[in-house]
């Protein structure tokens, strides 16, 4: 497990800096999201176990008002969802066994239900049941 803290990550370049560090990503990484989401979908056995990785943000509420929250939640899923896979983007098999990768958000005081107002976006699917809040690429808009 990978533990994060929120208050680390309200600006795009400390986001990028500790996950970076966290997640042993290669020097050559762009410091962008597109170069985030690619860094998610190779981490390496040393991260993953060979197996998978959970990833604890904790304190999420103060991510209630970054600008990017939306985006990094997308990021951490379209990361997930590849590195899930066992295949490319072309759907060619990948010389790896697909890698689990899951994030939560961990909230002090907030609920749940609040956190899913600022999560809403045609890109993500997101289902409440009032304690969790489960947070997904729509396969409407990627899966098309």
């Amino acid at each position: 497990m990978c533990d994060f803290q929120a208050e680390d990550l309200l600006r795009e370049e400390d986001v990028f800096r500790v996950f970076a560090q966290q997640l042993k990503f290669p020097g050559y990484f762009g410091r962008n999201w597109d170069a985030m989401v690619d860094c998610l979908d190779d981490l390496c056995a040393d991260v993953t176990g060979g197996v998978g990785m959970v990833g604890m943000i904790h304190g999420a509420d103060v991510l209630l008002d970054s600008e990017s929250l939306k985006l990094l939640v997308s990021v951490l899923c379209q990361g997930a969802d590849r590195a899930n896979s066992d295949v490319d983007l072309d759907g060619e098999a990948l010389d790896r066994p697909a890698i689990a990768q899951h994030f939560f958000f961990a909230l002090d005081e907030v609920e749940a239900v609040d956190f899913v107002g600022k999560l809403e976006h045609p890109d993500l699917t997101v289902v409440s049941d009032q304690e969790f809040v489960t947070v997904t690429l729509n396969p409407e808009v990627w899966f098309a």
